[in-house]
């Protein structure tokens, strides 16, 4: 199985590669550069595993949410990549891949995965482990201010992202449980989009790449200057 995906998402630019029973990966934090970086980090991989793109089974991509030109960066390269070689696309929620970034702690303990979306906001997600390397959710992907997110019950947390490090104070009265670790400069990692994508592909839930889409949540992407202002 070979296996490339791509996670653009965020501030943090990233490659991974499954190859046979191994997954190797490249990783930046590189605001505004992720265009110049993410084709040359697959070609990277590739020549490290000694194959070509036309060795690739699928490809994998983090469909957001996050920043809406990072999103579209790396659905748009999935899907250009996948229609060339005539291969499946699997999507996959970055906030469920920036989940696993928390500690293995226990599948009973709640991981809440949050980015920072700025306008105030943030997009978040709630999960745990599975036991078997997966998440299983325990609510949906939403966009919303710190001070009103709405999680389910347990009796322990992991924070993980970006939203952590801006709205801390705001988010830990939101947890019902004890806080065992939380981690403000986690992003959203391709390692783990690769990881979840091929318990998909196993399962048989790829898809043509033209049905692969992005996920902003916010409908609305930019802001009036007067909307600005007011935020």
């Amino acid at each position: 199985m070979n296996l490339l995906a791509i996670e653009t998402a965020t501030e943090a630019c990233s490659v991974a590669l499954i190859h046979g029973q191994e997954l190797i990966a490249r990783s930046e934090i590189a605001p505004r550069r992720h265009t110049e970086l993410v084709l040359p980090m697959a070609d990277a991989l590739l020549a490290e595993a000694g194959i070509d793109r036309h060795a690739l089974d699928a490809i994998a991509v983090g469909r957001g949410p996050g920043a809406f030109t990072g999103v579209r960066l790396g659905v748009s390269l999935a899907q250009g990549m996948a229609l060339g070689l005539d291969l499946p696309v699997i999507t996959i929620s970055s906030l469920a891949a920036l989940a696993l970034e928390a500690p293995e702690e226990g599948d009973e303990t709640a991981i809440l995965a949050v980015i920072d979306a700025r306008m105030g906001e943030i997009y978040a997600a709630s999960y745990r482990r599975d036991g078997l390397g997966g998440l299983i959710a325990l609510d949906e992907e939403r966009i919303c201010t710190a001070d009103s997110l709405q999680l389910p019950a347990a009796s322990a947390w992991q924070v993980v992202g970006t939203g952590w490090a801006t709205y801390a104070t705001e988010l830990s009265q939101r947890l019902t449980g004890t806080l065992h670790s939380a981690d403000g400069v986690r992003y959203p990692q391709a390692a783990h989009v690769a990881e979840l994508a091929l318990a998909e592909f196993n399962a048989g839930r790829a898809q043509a790449p033209e049905l692969a889409l992005p996920v902003y949540l916010r409908d609305k992407v930019a802001l009036t200057l007067v909307e600005q202002g007011k935020a």
